[in-house]
């Protein structure tokens, strides 16, 4: 079993290697309109005011630290905070007059403490290789009135937009880990007693979990997808090692189960989410 030093230090070699890269790479194309509208609801769900100081965790590109930005207006503030270097320069280019972004990870970066009214983020909490830690450090960065209010995807089995292509590919691939039920990851907040317990142990109060459910775009077309398989997520790493005819096969198995989900909009499949809300006091 891996520790949790050993856990964060992979976490930051991904994200500033092969998952930075390829995050950003896909990111206009694919991933804004795949996961915006469900930022979109956990930016309303915030409700960031004018004057407001805002956190926003894993921010990425800046696009929803720039929405926290418009919202807190010039008498407010936004940190935004990645642990990728790569995406951090990118959400530079925003070049906001009222936010700030720093390469760190939240789960130790130090906050000015009792600072904040708000932390934000979508799908960016679900990496750290100690969560009960990371929250402790992030609550110690609100006011006592300060609240929280996140994004992150539930289970595996209710999100086959992430697991359909992934199990198709796999049999053709190299062998990959699997990581434990306490790993960090994309799904890792999928069981929501857990996310109660990370919480309510960081000294989190009046947790409220609101499931959101919606069919998420993965291209124009099954050639579409296909031809972007591999270059971010779970089979980036699959597709680095494998042979180019093992890489040809699982592109195929991904075509072929991908097929009866095309239609006018593209290829759509279902995906789950928690909208996750708390109080710092």
């Amino acid at each position: 079993m891996k520790t949790k030093s050993e856990l964060a230090a992979e976490q930051a070699a991904y994200w500033n290697g092969p998952g930075g890269d390829g995050w950003l790479a896909a990111y206009d194309q694919r991933i804004k309109r795949a996961i915006g509208d469900i930022g979109d609801i956990g930016l309303a769900a915030a409700a960031p005011q004018p004057g407001e100081r805002a956190v926003d965790i894993g921010c990425g590109t800046g696009d929803t630290t720039a929405a926290l930005a418009r919202a807190v207006g010039l008498t407010g503030h936004v940190l935004g905070v990645d642990i990728s270097g790569t995406l951090i320069d990118a959400a530079r280019s925003h070049r906001l007059e009222n936010a700030t972004f720093v390469v760190g990870d939240a789960a130790t970066h130090p906050f000015q403490a009792g600072h904040y009214d708000l932390v934000f983020s979508r799908f960016g909490v679900m990496f750290f290789a100690d969560p009960v830690a990371a929250f402790r450090n992030i609550r110690r960065a609100l006011k006592l009135s300060g609240r929280l209010a996140f994004i992150a995807w539930r289970t595996p089995q209710e999100n086959p937009w992430g697991t359909t292509p992934t199990r198709a590919a796999l049999p053709f691939l190299p062998p990959q880990p699997r990581p434990g039920p306490e790993d960090p990851g994309q799904f890792a907040f999928g069981d929501r007693a857990r996310v109660e317990r990370i919480l309510s142990e960081a000294g989190f109060h009046k947790l409220r979990l609101e499931p959101i459910d919606r069919l998420i775009w993965m291209g124009d077309s099954v050639a579409d997808v296909v031809a972007g398989a591999g270059r971010f997520g779970p089979l980036a790493r699959a597709f680095a090692n494998a042979e180019p005819a093992a890489i040809d096969k699982a592109k195929q198995a991904i075509a072929e189960v991908l097929a009866p989900h095309e239609g006018p909009d593209g290829v759509r499949l279902p995906g789950a989410c928690w909208l996750v809300e708390a109080n710092a006091n």
